[in-house]
């Protein structure tokens, strides 16, 4: 119980942050970004129907949709997530009628960063706004299209029909700029700490850097036999995954060992197992 009490509060913040970053510095800049939030802000830069509205609405019918299709057991998360955003921007969408800063391009890097942020935030403790999002989910359990491009595509379409509203292409691109940003902010926010590096390391000192990063930075070492094609030797091959943070220590005491060493470091997309993350179905 703790535990999702926990989780709904961080949810919570990380809304308060994504509607932040449409109230404060999107919306009044009149920019448009992508998902749902984006088609209910061109309402309300076309008719002045509040966002909030519109947001909920879509996202009801959304919903009713995808329980029919996807199963009764759809997000919780989702629904709270949907509802409580759709509070916030009830709540602030009026209380700026300026931006907070003068620079249009700033505006959307400040919004984009705040709503990448708050993203990452709500996903990382199992919620959703939903919006396309579940539109994805829908359209896949029936076409065999990734997700991450149907948001996409949906994303695209969404900004551009803003230049139907302002008929100005430097908004146009404001929106795409705000896009990338919260993309962006998004993926580094969800891996940025956890970003893993595969290590290839050839020594002759091979037994003490392998210790050290097994007893001391705490990480699996594999052992490799290899063969130099140029001189024939035969060596080891050190293979190690580690935090991208704890490459730096490696590296020093490496140095230290044998300075002579060959190092290869990698970043690799995902790392599942122990000491790693879970493995994802």
């Amino acid at each position: 119980m703790a535990r999702l009490i926990r989780d709904y509060v961080v949810i919570t913040l990380g809304l308060l942050l994504y509607a932040a970053g449409w109230v404060l510095f999107l919306i009044p800049a009149e920019i448009t970004g992508g998902g749902i939030s984006g088609v209910a802000a061109v309402l309300y830069f076309a008719t002045n129907i509040p966002v909030s509205i519109t947001f909920l609405i879509i996202n009801a019918f959304l919903v009713v949709v995808a329980i029919k299709i996807l199963g009764a057991n759809f997000g919780v998360k989702t629904i709270y997530s949907i509802l409580v955003l759709a509070g916030f921007f009830a709540l602030f969408q009026n209380l700026l009628k300026e931006p907070l800063v003068n620079d249009t391009f700033l505006s959307a890097i400040i919004g984009g960063m705040s709503g990448g942020i708050g993203l990452g935030i709500v996903f990382s403790r199992g919620g959703s706004t939903g919006g396309t999002d579940i539109f994805a989910m829908i359209i896949n359990k029936y076409r065999n299209i990734s997700p991450g491009r149907i948001i996409l595509l949906c994303d695209v379409i969404i900004i551009a029909s803003s230049y139907v509203v302002f008929r100005s292409p430097e908004k146009l691109v404001y929106g795409y700029v705000s896009m990338w940003v919260v993309s962006y902010s998004l993926d580094s926010f969800l891996s940025g700490a956890n970003r893993s590096a595969q290590m290839f390391i050839i020594s002759k000192e091979y037994d003490k850097i392998a210790d050290y990063i097994n007893n001391e930075v705490v990480r699996g070492v594999t052992l490799l036999d290899g063969s130099g094609w140029y001189t024939k030797d035969e060596t080891k091959v050190i293979m190690s995954v580690v935090r991208k943070k704890e490459s730096a220590a490696i590296f020093r005491k490496i140095k230290q060992i044998d300075p002579n060493a060959f190092v290869s470091m990698g970043s690799v997309m995902g790392v599942y197992g122990e000491g790693f993350d879970n493995f994802k179905l």
